[in-house]
């Protein structure tokens, strides 16, 4: 399937034993597939969010949303693609970069991406990018040519941008104003 159909579920849900199981096992039961999956408590207490990361149609995703709101702990599933937001996911790459030449194109490819060298051993970079998925996967491509020994990639996270008004906007002047 395309890109098009990939769709990031944010759903809000008590924060209780076997949740993310009745979850999972509902995208289990009716045939749907995740294919990331990130949760974590949130500031309000007894509550998570589960972030997955799925594909389909419009109707597929309509399905998917009314089934999960279905569940008795779930207090909201949020469709991240009809929403505003901010994207991101974490990778932490083992490259060898091997001599002046390899390590030359390592700091190229760390400019270009905002990368950041995490630690250095004999023979190689651990470097980390948190990045949109598509920005990951350029980052990869870059690093090929140097030789990746390893990677681990996050699941994608995703916030929605707040709704602007009066306040948003005079806060958006002050020195800690940033892109999304």
């Amino acid at each position: 399937m395309s890109n098009s159909n990939r769709h990031v579920l944010s759903i809000l849900v008590e924060d209780r034993f076997g949740e993310l199981a009745r979850i999972v096992g509902l995208f289990s039961g009716r045939g749907f597939n995740i294919d990331a999956l990130a949760a974590n408590r949130t500031l309000e207490p007894g509550m998570s969010r589960v972030l997955l990361v799925t594909r389909g149609d419009d109707t597929v995703i309509e399905q998917i949303i009314k089934q999960v709101n279905k569940l008795l702990r779930v207090r909201k599933v949020n469709d991240m693609a009809a929403t505003p937001h901010v994207e991101r996911e974490l990778c932490c790459v083992n490259v060898r970069a091997n001599g002046p030449k390899g390590e030359e194109e390592l700091e190229r490819v760390l400019r270009l991406t905002g990368a950041r060298v995490l630690s250095h051993y004999s023979g190689g970079f651990t470097i980390e990018l948190a990045a949109t998925p598509d920005q990951i996967d350029s980052f990869l491509e870059r690093l090929r040519p140097l030789g990746i020994r390893d990677m681990v990639r996050s699941a994608p996270i995703a916030i929605a941008k707040p709704a602007v008004d009066a306040d948003a906007a005079a806060d958006s002047a002050g020195p800690l104003s940033a892109t999304g």
